[in-house]
C-alpha cells in the first residue's frame, strides 16, 4: 500500500541580501511540520528555494557593481548554508534562474493561460513599489507610503501583458469561503475575502525587458518582456515538481497540501495564484498557512529596513536546537512576535534545559548508577502511562491543527508531570527498601522520557535523535511509542547537548 503523500512548501524569499531571522522562522516552522507529518509516516515532501528573477535583485547588483547572476549566485547559496545550519529536512530546493527546471515549466504555465484566453497587453500607468515587485494604489499607501516598506512608490507607464483576474472573482470567493482553500488563521481567510468583495482587476504580468536591464524569463513569444516576478515565483511550486517536464513526479505529489506564507504575501498566494491555476485548469492547493512576523523592538525585521538579525549568527552563539525551541516557543503561530536573546536565554534555561534535558540526565544517570546502564524489566505505571498517552494524542491533534506553539506547552507539561512522578517516587529511596517499586519507577520513566523525546523531534531533531540513540532507539516515528527500551543504553549525551545557554 503507497504511503499518503504531504506536500508542503515555504516561500521563496528575495535574495537580494542575506537571509534574516524572520525566514528562519518560516524554515524551522515548515520543518517542524513536515518532520512531524513524516512521523505518522506519510510520504513527504518539502520544497524551498530562492526567487533569483526581481527587478530588486538586479538594483541590488547594479548598486555594488557587480552583475544580477554573482549576486544571486552568492546570495542563494547563504539560503542553502542556513537550510542545513538550522538542520531543516527539505527534499529540494529550487532556484527559479534554473532554465532547465524552472523555466521550462514557468513558461508553460504562461502559454496555457494565454491559449484559455487571460493574458492580453495593454498600456497602463500606476504606482510600483519595487520592494513588494508590484503595482499599488492609493488605498494601499499610509501618509503615501507602501506600509510594507515604509518607501514612496514611483509612479510608471508602459505596455505589458495584464492577466485577467477579474474573471475568477466569483469563482475566487466561492473557493475562500467554502475553505476548497482553507487560509489559517480564520483573520486572514477575512481579509482575503473582504478584498475580493471590493472587486478584482486585472493586474500586469510583464515587466519591458529594457526597465528589467534583461533580468529575468522572457514572455513566450515576446521577448522584449520579462515575465513579472510574481507570475514566475508562484510557479515554482510546480516546476520544482518536474511541471512541463516530469509529469509523473508533478501528478505524485500536486496539489500542495499546505503552502506555509507571511502575511505580506498572502493576496499572491490567495487570489493571484489560485487565479493562475484555474486558468491552467490546474488543481488547488489544499492550505494556507500564514504566520506573522518576527519583529524587533515591535517593528517588523526586513532587509528594507535595516533592523534585521542574524540567524547564522544566533545559532553560533547559541545552538541550532536552542534557537529552533525559541522561535516556536516564543513567537505565535499566526501572529507576530518580538525576538530578543534575553527571551531566549530564559526559554531554553527555563524549559528546555530545566525541564526536559535535565529529566532525561537525571533519569538515564539514576539507571547508570544503580543498575548498570541496562533498563530493569519491570511493567510500566499503567495509570501513568495512560495520562502520558492521551496528552500525546492532544499534541498530535495540535500540531494536526499546526498550532505549534499549544503543541509545546503539551510537551513542556508532560516534561514538569515526568519530573514531578520521579521526584514523588522517590527511587533513590524506593532502591533500598522495595526495589520492585523502584524499578516500576525508572522503567515508566524511561519509557515516558523516550515518548517524550519522539514528540520532541519535529521541534529539536538533533538533540532528540541523540536522546533517542542514547536509548538504543532506532525506530524514529508512530512504531517508536510502541517499542519498549531495552538493553543497555548511554546516559550523560543529551545532558552535554542541552547545556544552560
Amino acid at each position: 500500500m503507497d504511503k499518503q503523500k504531504f506536500y508542503i512548501t515555504t516561500a521563496i524569499p528575495y535574495v537580494n541580501a542575506a537571509p534574516h531571522i524572520g525566514f528562519a522562522l518560516e524554515l524551522v516552522q515548515t520543518d517542524v511540520i513536515a518532520r512531524f507529518n513524516r512521523l505518522l509516516g506519510k510520504d513527504v515532501f518539502f520544497l524551498t528555494g530562492t526567487d533569483e528573477n526581481a527587478q530588486k535583485n538586479a538594483l541590488a547588483a547594479e548598486k555594488i557593481g557587480v552583475t544580477p547572476k554573482e549576486l544571486v549566485d552568492k546570495n542563494a547559496q547563504m539560503f542553502i548554508d542556513l537550510t542545513k545550519k538550522l538542520n531543516i529536512s527539505n527534499d529540494d530546493f529550487i532556484r527559479t534562474t534554473d532554465k532547465e527546471r524552472h523555466w521550462i515549466g514557468a513558461k508553460k504555465l504562461w502559454e496555457l493561460c494565454y491559449q484559455n484566453g487571460d493574458i492580453y497587453k495593454k498600456k497602463y500607468s500606476g504606482l510600483y513599489c519595487i520592494g513588494c515587485e508590484a503595482f499599488v494604489t492609493e488605498k494601499d499607501l499610509v501618509d503615501g507610503l507602501c506600509p510594507e516598506h515604509l518607501k514612496k512608490p514611483e509612479k510608471i507607464v508602459e505596455e505589458n501583458y495584464f492577466f485577467k483576474l477579474s474573471r475568477y472573482e466569483n469563482e475566487l470567493l466561492d473557493i475562500i469561503e467554502n475553505d476548497k482553500i482553507k487560509i489559517l488563521p480564520e483573520a486572514r481567510k477575512n481579509e482575503i475575502l473582504s478584498f475580493i468583495r471590493q472587486g478584482l482587476e486585472d493586474f500586469s504580468i510583464s515587466r519591458p525587458a529594457e526597465r528589467m536591464k534583461g533580468w529575468g524569463i522572457p514572455v513566450p513569444g515576446d521577448e522584449t518582456q520579462i515575465i513579472y516576478v510574481w507570475f514566475d515565483a508562484l510557479a515554482n511550486y510546480i516546476t520544482a515538481l518536474g511541471f512541463g517536464k516530469d509529469e509523473k513526479k508533478f501528478k505524485k505529489y500536486w496539489p500542495a497540501d499546505v503552502h506555509v506564507i507571511g502575511k505580506g504575501i498572502i493576496r499572491f498566494h490567495a487570489i493571484y495564484w489560485p487565479a493562475m491555476l484555474l486558468s491552467a485548469g490546474l488543481e488547488l492547493p489544499k492550505k494556507i498557512f500564514v504566520h506573522g512576523y518576527v519583529t524587533s523592538g515591535g517593528q517588523k525585521m526586513s532587509k528594507t529596513l535595516g533592523n534585521v538579525i542574524d540567524p547564522f549568527e544566533m545559532i553560533e552563539k547559541y545552538g541550532v536546537d536552542q534557537l529552533r525551541y525559541y522561535l516556536l516557543r516564543e513567537i505565535p503561530v499566526f501572529d507576530d512576535g518580538d525576538f530578543s536573546e534575553k527571551s531566549l536565554i530564559e526559554r531554553v534555561d527555563k524549559e528546555l534545559v530545566s525541564k526536559y534535558s535535565n529529566l532525561f540526565y537525571r533519569v538515564t544517570t539514576f539507571i547508570e548508577k544503580n543498575f548498570d546502564s541496562i533498563v530493569p524489566e519491570e511493567k510500566v505505571d499503567q495509570k501513568e502511562k495512560k495520562i502520558f498517552d492521551e496528552e500525546l494524542n492532544r499534541y498530535i491533534s495540535l500540531m494536526q491543527e499546526y498550532k505549534i506553539n499549544e503543541a509545546l506547552s503539551v510537551l513542556m507539561n508532560l516534561s514538569d508531570r515526568l519530573n514531578k512522578y520521579f521526584q514523588e517516587e522517590k527511587p533513590w529511596e524506593t532502591i533500598k527498601n522495595d526495589k520492585e517499586k523502584c524499578k516500576k519507577t525508572i522503567k515508566t520513566s524511561i519509557e515516558l522520557v523516550k515518548d517524550l523525546s519522539l514528540a520532541f523531534y519535529p521541534f529539536i531533531p538533533s538533540s532528540a535523535e541523540k536522546a533517542l540513540k542514547c536509548l538504543g532507539v532506532k525506530e524514529i516515528g508512530l512504531k517508536g511509542f510502541k517499542k519498549q527500551v531495552k538493553g543497555k543504553i548511554s546516559s550523560s549525551m543529551l545532558f552535554k547537548f542541552l547545556g544552560k545557554v
